[in-house]
C-alpha cells in the first residue's frame, strides 16, 4: 500500500466525489497557448480543444485542466484579458459537453473568478497562492478545491524535499486563513518548476515523505518534462516511456492525481500500477 498512514477525507470536484486512496486519478492537460513546452498548444482553436478534451474523457481522464498561459521556462506572461480570451470560449463549451470536472490552471484572482463564474470546478495555482494572494479568497467564496503547487524564483535549496514541504505548509496556512476548507486543498511539489534534474528526481524518490508530512492529496505533473529529456537524451516528442516510468513510481509512493498529456497511454499505466499497489479485484464475468 502507499506510504501515507492517514487517508485524507474525500474531496468533491464539480458533481463528483473523489475518495482518496482508492485509486489514482488522471488529469488531462489542455493547453490553450501558442507556446506550450510540450508542443501541444492549441491557442484559440476552440473546436480542436473540444475534440481533444472529449477524447481525453473517452480515454479515461477524471479531470480536464485548461490553461491559457504557458508556464515553460522563459515564456512571456500574458495579460489577464488575453488569458480569459483563450480559456473562456473553451470553458463554456466544455461544461456542456463533458461529464467530468474542469480545472483552470491560473494564478490570477480575476481570471479565477471569471472562470468559476463560467463553470470551472477547480483551480490549479502554480504559485501556491503567493503570486496573487486574492485568489485564495476567490476559491474560498466559491467553495471549490484548489491545487497548491510549490514554486519559487530560482533553484536554491538546502534540502529540496524539506524546503518544498515547508513552502507548501505555508501555502496551506494561507488557504485555510482565507477560508478554504482543508478537504478542498490539494498539494503539488512542483516537479520541473525552479528545480534541476537532480532536485526533480529527489522529489519523486521521496514523494511519500511529502505526502506524509502534508496529509493532503498529492498531484504530480511529470509528463514530457525536461528532466526526462536530460535523463534519456531525447526530445519532448519521445518522452512517453519516461513519463510512464515516473507515474508508476509516483503511484508506488502514494500520489493521488497525475497530470498528463497522453491520457490514453497513461490511464493504462495508472490502472496496472494501481492494481499492483492499491489492490485488484477480477472483474465479474456475466454469463
Amino acid at each position: 500500500m502507499p506510504a501515507s498512514s492517514l487517508t485524507p477525507q474525500p474531496t468533491r470536484i464539480g458533481g463528483r466525489e473523489f475518495p482518496w486512496g482508492s485509486r489514482t486519478y488522471v488529469m488531462g492537460v489542455l493547453n490553450l497557448t501558442p507556446d506550450s513546452f510540450s508542443g501541444d498548444g492549441l491557442d484559440t482553436d476552440v473546436e480542436a480543444a473540444i475534440a481533444l478534451a472529449s477524447a481525453m474523457q473517452a480515454h479515461g481522464a477524471d479531470i480536464i485542466d485548461i490553461g491559457g498561459e504557458s508556464t515553460r521556462p522563459g515564456a512571456l506572461p500574458v495579460s489577464p484579458d488575453e488569458e480569459l480570451h483563450r480559456i473562456l470560449p473553451v470553458l463554456r463549451r466544455l461544461k456542456g459537453q463533458l461529464d467530468i470536472p474542469v480545472s483552470v490552471d491560473t494564478y490570477r484572482a480575476d481570471v479565477a473568478e471569471a472562470a468559476l463564474a463560467h463553470g470551472a470546478d477547480m483551480l490549479n495555482d502554480i504559485w501556491g497562492l503567493r503570486a496573487d494572494p486574492r485568489i485564495a479568497h476567490v476559491a474560498a467564496r466559491a467553495a471549490v478545491p484548489v491545487a497548491l503547487m510549490h514554486n519559487q524564483r530560482g533553484p536554491s535549496y538546502q534540502d529540496v524535499v524539506v524546503d518544498v514541504i515547508h513552502s507548501l505548509k505555508e501555502s496551506m496556512k494561507r488557504a485555510e486563513a482565507a477560508g478554504i476548507l482543508p478537504s478542498n486543498i490539494i498539494v503539488d511539489p512542483g516537479f520541473g518548476f525552479a528545480k534541476g534534474p537532480e532536485e526533480n528526481l529527489e522529489l519523486l524518490r521521496r514523494l511519500d515523505q511529502i505526502k506524509e508530512a502534508l496529509g493532503r492529496p498529492v498531484l504530480l505533473g511529470t509528463s514530457r518534462k525536461s528532466t526526462l529529456g536530460v535523463v534519456l537524451g531525447l526530445p519532448v516528442t519521445e518522452r512517453l516511456e519516461g513519463t510512464a516510468a515516473t507515474i508508476a513510481i509516483a503511484i508506488a509512493k502514494g500520489v493521488d492525481i497525475v497530470r498528463v498529456h497522453d491520457v490514453r497511454e497513461m490511464v493504462r499505466v495508472v490502472r496496472v500500477s494501481d492494481a499492483v499497489i492499491r489492490g485488484w479485484r477480477r472483474p465479474e464475468v456475466t454469463p
